[in-house]
């Protein structure tokens, strides 16, 4: 299973909806296709950032200006590629703003960033091709 966290702007309960009106009859997780697996996660009630560096935390706080309290993490299945899905959800939760992460970088990704194909670090988001050929783990 590959992640992805996505801190969007705004509230979590109107993330929250967003994902109820694409993803309808669903929650805890949703799914798009049984292929990625939605969910929201804090560190108050959750694990959130329980396994993250303190280094890519103050990355991730240093790009958005804060500490977040809450993210939506995605799973995708590993029967998959799942670029093309995980882009999907990206635009639709950063729509309006914040950053994502994934496995491969530390670097909080902004959409622009990801929908140009962006490269940082010699990896493009959600890379795990270049990430593999290059040896890295």
């Amino acid at each position: 299973m590959r992640t992805v966290f996505v801190f969007p702007t705004g509230e979590r309960a109107e993330t929250a909806a967003s994902l109820d009106r694409h993803l309808p009859k669903q929650r805890h997780p949703w799914t798009l296709d049984g292929n990625l697996y939605i969910d929201t996660d804090d560190e108050q009630t959750g694990y959130l950032f329980s396994d993250w560096d303190p280094e890519d935390v103050a990355i991730l706080e240093a790009a958005i200006g804060h500490h977040p309290t809450w993210a939506v993490q995605i799973d995708v299945s590993g029967r998959i590629d799942g670029t093309a899905e995980i882009h999907q959800m990206i635009a639709l939760l950063l729509e309006h703003g914040g950053v994502a992460t994934d496995d491969y970088t530390p670097h909080p990704w902004t959409l622009p960033e990801i929908l140009s194909g962006a490269v940082i670090d010699g990896l493009r988001f959600f890379d795990f091709r270049s990430y593999r050929e290059h040896g890295r783990s």
